[in-house]
Formats: structure tokens, sequence, C-alpha cells
């Protein structure tokens, strides 16, 4: 255990620390801890490494017209599209 987050509780929290859910304290807890316990940060690292992998891995191809539709759903202005390669 060190400073005043245990590792129990930094794991217990860890998604809510990556998805910036934390109180300013808490975090501050969180980040401390993972700076002092060796073995929590290589678990944290390794959840930074899978979320980008996810991330890489699993992306889908959104067709334009539905790109499009979602844009002007929010009223975000999407710049024009590129003509077809033929």
């Amino acid at each position: 255990m060190t400073g005043d987050m245990d590792c129990e509780g930094a794991i217990r929290r860890i998604y809510e620390y990556l998805d910036g859910e934390l109180n300013t304290w808490k975090r501050a807890a969180i980040a401390r801890h993972l700076d002092e316990c060796p073995p929590c940060a290589q678990g944290f690292d390794f959840e930074i490494e899978l979320r980008q992998v996810i991330a890489f891995k699993c992306r889908d191809d959104v067709p334009p017209q539905l790109r499009r539709r979602i844009a002007i759903a929010i009223g975000v202005e999407l710049p024009p599209e590129d003509p077809p390669v033929v």
C-alpha cells in the first residue's frame, strides 16, 4: 500500500480513472499510487495499451451517407466528400 490509496482501491477505480469520471482528489490519489506502485502501474499501462489496440482493430467503416445523416442530426458540418476513384 502506498500513500492514501491502496492497490485494491486503485484497481477498483482504474476504469473510472481512465474514463475521466473521478473528482480531482481521487484522480490525484490514484496517480500518486500509480507513481509509487510498479505492479499497479504495469496494470494501468496494460489497460491503456488494450484500449489502443481495441480502438485500432475494432473500427467500423461507416458509410458516407450514414456519416452525413449523423452529422446533420447533431449539427456538425463535414468537409465535402472526395469523388469516387474510377
